[in-house]
């Protein structure tokens, strides 16, 4: 089968239209559940929406996957709001707060989804694949639902954006500027739980936290910035959605969802390894770095304090001075501190050994380095 073949199989274009707007809406609304340090909240409410999808079952006798999400999106919310109302009415924290909503909502779908079962009967067959989703099962009305779904959450992130922000990141002040913190809190909260609800049926119940998280996650490593965060986390978790389904359209018996979670993990390791600034291999290199140039430093601060003690910035120390003081021989170190314009050869006549003088630049950062001891004397 040639690739343009390939990709117009209708089954595999829902599935990719599918994971694509999944790993968007979940890679920009999971921004906010990580700035909050409320990772876990995305697992409370796709667990949440299981008793939702079986009471939606029970109301509508057949799998109507618009009814079934309405379902789950009202347990979600409410859910979320026993979180919210256990944290700030007892002295109960959030991650405690989410566990018993997660524990609590989950117990109770998996008794429904057991009644249900039980009943028998072909209105119920597979209704437990939202357990663990079931991407080759989806329609194109389904996509629509899902499409319609994600425009709603991505316009109330537009619509309410500088709020949004500002509570993520400094609630006190939201506070104190009149804002209504409580309701942004709800209303972010119900979001992400439209950002699950339209992972239900691509993922599953189970995995559809890492799709809240992982984008996420790999975004922040590479920005510090919430707009370039945010659009980072919705490429990411679209890359993942594509990669899971078309390596599971290709591969005989892989299950998309876990395919998603999986490359969306790799993305995770990878931002963590290679990330400027943030990535451990970049914090390996700085160490390394920083370790390769103590020796400077210390000769750097040696010649200032020799200098200072003398009254003297253009005061010139002695090679083998240097060298008797450290213990070692610090030839290395001054001629990397020379290739730097921090340090200069000097004559001082009627000696002949080398002598070093700090240049302007020299002085300037040895200030920094010893944190301007000239200042605080003068202080």
């Amino acid at each position: 089968m040639t690739m343009l073949a390939f990709l117009s199989d209708f089954t595999i274009q829902n599935v990719m239209a599918g994971a694509a707007l999944l790993g968007i809406v979940s890679g920009v609304l999971g921004s906010f559940a990580v700035l909050r340090k409320q990772s876990l909240l995305g697992d409370t409410l796709s667990h949440a929406a299981l008793p939702g999808i079986c009471i939606g079952f029970l109301i509508a006798g057949v799998r109507d996957l618009p009814v079934l999400l309405a379902g789950a999106l009202v347990t979600g919310a409410v859910a979320a709001l026993l979180m919210v109302a256990l944290t700030r009415t007892t002295r109960l924290k959030t991650d405690a707060g989410l566990g018993i909503a997660l524990s609590l909502s989950f117990a109770v779908g998996i008794v429904l989804l057991t009644h249900i079962q039980a009943t028998g009967g072909a209105g119920h067959g597979g209704l437990e694949s939202f357990l663990f989703g079931q991407a080759a099962a989806i329609l194109r009305s389904d996509i629509y639902v899902m499409a319609a779904i994600g425009a709603v959450a991505l316009a109330l992130v537009m619509a309410f954006w500088k709020e949004f922000k500002l509570v993520s990141f400094d609630p006190d002040y939201a506070r104190t500027l009149g804002l209504p913190v409580l309701a942004l809190d709800v209303t972010i909260t119900v979001t992400i739980a439209l950002a699950v609800v339209i992972g239900l049926q691509m993922v599953g119940v189970v995995l559809m936290a890492a799709m809240v998280v992982a984008p996420a996650a790999a975004a922040r490593q590479w920005s510090n910035r919430l707009g370039t965060m945010v659009a980072l986390a919705a490429l990411f978790g679209m890359a993942s959605g594509l990669f899971g389904a078309l390596v599971s359209a290709t591969a005989r018996g892989l299950s998309t969802g876990p395919l998603i979670v999986l490359a969306a993990s790799a993305i995770v390791l990878v931002s963590l390894a290679i990330a400027p600034g943030r990535g451990m291999v970049w914090e390996w290199l700085q160490r390394l770095k920083d370790r390769r140039a103590l020796p400077s430093r210390r000769v750097l601060s040696t010649l200032y304090r020799l200098a200072a003690e003398h009254g003297n910035p253009a005061y010139p120390a002695e090679q083998t001075m240097l060298d008797a003081y450290h213990g070692t021989s610090t030839a290395r170190g001054l001629e990397r501190l020379k290739a730097r314009g921090l340090v200069a050869r000097a004559a001082h006549a009627p000696e002949f050994t080398p002598h070093w003088v700090l240049t302007p630049s020299g002085i300037t950062e040895a200030e920094a380095l010893l944190g301007h001891p000239n200042e605080d004397e003068n202080q």
